[in-house]
């Protein structure tokens, strides 16, 4: 069970930005600073590909809207990446059964993500885009900050990954009507661009 901190709070982590998540553990373990990191996601190939795409989710992030659309896109991808890290930290010590890490990284990655993404929400439904900028920036350098603390501390950071899903969950539930509000708007919009869609096939008259 040794591994359970590091594989839960890799998975909060991963629900939030898993490219960073794979990232930063691949660094820790290609320089030797961690040994329970396994050896694939040590591999250049998949560092370089985390590095590319850990910068295009850094711009995305940014820009209202768009941060929306790419957590939509990335309601699968993030789960699985904290299941499949889960899985590979488990293998590596094996200390506890992969399939049950896999379970732990991946529940725990995807109640995260759906904080995040809820979270985007509200945002969003500010004019400013500097809030965006803001709340991104915060939750890269929270995940970069949990999960290099995890690497020497890991039950403690798997208590304080615990404690800030914890506080995302009641934030979210009070920002429930501004969310609510966000989607009503997004509907609009579609609505509004099917009708003009369709007011252009009209022929003249």
């Amino acid at each position: 069970m040794s591994v359970l901190p590091l594989v839960f709070t890799s998975g909060w982590a991963s629900g939030i930005n898993a490219y960073a998540v794979v990232l930063l553990l691949g660094v820790f373990g290609a320089t030797g600073i961690s040994d329970e990191v396994p050896a694939s996601l040590q591999r250049t190939d998949v560092l370089v590909v985390a590095g590319a795409l850990f910068l295009c989710e850094a711009v995305a992030d940014k820009i209202p809207y768009v941060d929306s659309l790419w957590d939509s896109v990335h309601t699968v991808i993030r789960p699985v990446a904290g299941a499949v890290v889960a899985a590979l930290l488990a293998g590596q010590s094996g200390s506890l059964p992969e399939l049950a890490a896999g379970a732990v990284g991946g529940s725990t990655a995807l109640m995260s993500h759906l904080v995040k993404a809820g979270t985007r929400m509200a945002v969003n439904t500010s004019p400013e885009p500097f809030s965006n900028i803001a709340v991104s920036t915060a939750e890269d350098l929270g995940v970069a900050g949990i999960i290099t603390f995890a690497i020497f501390h890991p039950l403690a950071a798997a208590i304080i990954a615990a404690t800030l899903l914890v506080l995302g969950i009641v934030i979210l539930v009070f920002l429930a009507s501004r969310i609510r509000r966000f989607l009503r708007r997004r509907a609009q919009r579609r609505e509004e661009k099917r009708l003009a869609g369709t007011g252009s096939h009209w022929p003249p008259g």
